[in-house]
């Protein structure tokens, strides 16, 4: 008797149940992908805590090394010739120079020339280079800023603090990984062997992507107020203070759990897909920490303790001493009432200046605590 063996033809997939197939792929990538981006996202967050957490221990030995002081630049005697360089250069010293670090050949840096009491040493440049050894340029009402609002307060790589880091201009610890255009322009340098390093054909040069307070700089009496306000006028040229740029003591810091030290410079949290501020000249720039509703900066205190502050509850911490104590920043410097280049923000809703202009100085307060 013959055997047949009935097999049933090799059945494919149908181009209907790839499509669900593809579907449902696309359905679990869309699901999941927010959730490592949000993971990626925090592990960024978390380098850039840790990198606050180095600088707050650097700031720490700093103090003990130079009696409690807050990092500085300048000469506490500055205020004596009215913030002159040229004038403190003749008639006071020459005060140490602004090294950035060698290359194995040569000294780096901010040198303020040979005139005056520096003429011994031959150093190159001139007095304009004083912006980089000021903490801040609050320039003046016909020109706020001085065109950039610059300072020492930004360059946290100079030789006279990275020695209290890991020794270098261009290392990681000044470098929030989510800044990403100083990070990819200067990244390569993070394994160079020079203490700094810089290509004049690329112009990579970048400074760190951490400030200092600059009001936590100055005596407090430059952003203090002098009637009963919290504001008050908010404001005395330090030029005109004898005291104006000596860098006061830390244990000066009357809130400590409530004024900033050490901020993200840069706008990266929630942050807009364009890197760079299209308000300012040249197209260059990136956003700043103050310029969106949204922003929430990795900050340090003064007590060590370090928390993402949003622009949000700075600007509640306005409405809250507002109108009868004033503000916790001051609107009464040559910066005016939209404060450190708050006319390039990203949107109308966003208007402070904490941290920067901060009232009383390294007494105020940037937030507020649960009591004010």
């Amino acid at each position: 008797m013959q055997r047949t063996d009935h097999r049933s033809p090799t059945r494919g997939f149908t181009i209907v149940e790839l499509l669900v197939v593809v579907s449902i792929i696309a359905l679990l990538i869309a699901l999941l992908l927010p959730a490592v981006q949000k993971g990626r996202d925090k592990a960024l967050i978390s380098q850039s805590v840790a990198n606050l957490k180095n600088l707050a221990a650097a700031n720490g030995v700093y103090e003990g090394d130079w009696g409690d002081r807050q990092f500085t630049t300048i000469p506490d005697d500055v205020g004596i010739v009215n913030g002159n360089c040229s004038t403190y250069l003749s008639q006071i010293a020459c005060p140490p120079q602004q090294f950035l670090g060698w290359d194995g050949s040569a000294m780096w840096g901010y040198f303020l020339g040979s005139s005056g009491k520096c003429s011994r040493y031959g150093w190159p440049e001139a007095c304009y280079n004083w912006i980089v050894y000021i903490p801040f340029q609050f320039g003046t009402a016909g020109n706020p800023g001085g065109g950039n609002a610059f300072g020492s307060f930004r360059m946290l790589g100079v030789k006279s603090f990275h020695d209290y880091v890991n020794g270098r201009f261009y290392d990681t610890t000044f470098y929030a990984p989510k800044d990403v255009v100083p990070y990819s322009n200067i990244s390569k340098y993070f394994t160079h062997p020079s203490e700094f390093t810089f290509s004049a054909a690329t112009g990579d040069y970048e400074d760190s992507s951490y400030c200092f307070s600059p009001a936590a700089m100055w005596d407090p009496k430059v952003l203090g107020r002098n009637t009963a306000t919290l504001n008050g006028s908010g404001f005395t040229d330090p030029n005109t203070l004898p005291s104006g740029y000596r860098s006061p003591p830390v244990s000066r810091c009357k809130y400590p759990s409530l004024k900033t030290r050490m901020i993200e410079h840069n706008w990266l949290q929630n942050a807009p897909d364009q890197l760079v501020n299209p308000n300012f000249i040249g197209n260059k720039t990136p956003w700043y920490f103050n310029h969106g509703f949204n922003s929430a900066p990795a900050s340090l205190f003064f007590d060590g303790h370090i928390e993402l502050v949003g622009c949000q509850r700075s600007m509640q911490a306005d409405q809250r001493v507002a109108p009868s104590n004033g503000s916790v920043w001051s609107k009464n410097t040559p910066l005016g009432t939209s404060g450190y280049f708050g006319n390039q923000s990203y949107d109308f809703l966003v208007k402070t200046s904490f941290h920067i202009l901060t009232t009383d100085g390294i007494e105020g307060r940037d937030v507020l605590g649960a009591e004010g």
